[in-house]
């Protein structure tokens, strides 16, 4: 893809920067903080597209070359929201609460210049098997559940081993739409 951008991804995330690598643009990595929080009234559905506009705002002074990519993934079960687990204890709970259960993955993603802004959500729904006790343990003690949405990486062993169906798009779940992403870049 021929861009007449320069792309920056705003994201410390491990798997958006391998995401993005895949599909054989260049960017650069540029990260600012920024406070995650929303209207307690707002959708939960709408929740990861804000967080995504808010983070892209933090941008102010883009250069007329820029284009900014940034992003939020939220977890949705049960119409609440799961963070980022602070504790095993947590990603126990965040994980038996999917087990044998299907939620919302939904990425909202802002892309952003000098002068333009377009922004979209996607949205994945997955399906869980009913997840023993010690299959759940392992998983927290041999892979990084803390870093994720809802506790888990789709793409590690509990996703192989306990996802049994996905509706959507599987990158989605990973932390970047790469089809709407690619569509959007291309008429951006």
């Amino acid at each position: 893809m021929n861009l007449p951008y320069r792309l920056i991804l705003a994201s410390k995330s491990p798997r958006r920067q391998e995401l993005l690598r895949s599909l054989e643009v260049d960017f650069e990595i540029r990260t600012k903080e920024v406070d995650e929080s929303f209207p307690a009234t707002m959708p939960v559905n709408e929740v990861a597209e804000y967080l995504a506009v808010k983070k892209s705002e933090a941008f102010e002074n883009l250069k007329a070359n820029e284009l900014v990519i940034t992003s939020d993934t939220t977890v949705l079960n049960e119409g609440q929201i799961l963070n980022k687990a602070e504790n095993t204890e947590e990603a126990f709970e965040m994980i038996q609460s999917l087990s044998g259960k299907t939620h919302q993955v939904i990425t909202g993603v802002c892309l952003r210049s000098s002068n333009k802004s377009v922004s979209f959500s996607e949205t994945t729904k997955v399906t869980f098997r009913v997840l023993e006790k010690a299959e759940i343990e392992h998983y927290i003690q041999n892979y990084q559940p803390f870093d994720k949405a809802g506790a888990y990486g789709i793409q590690e062993w509990i996703g192989m081993v306990g996802i049994e169906k996905i509706e959507g798009d599987f990158y989605n779940v990973m932390g970047l739409p790469l089809h709407r992403l690619y569509k959007e870049l291309k008429h951006f």
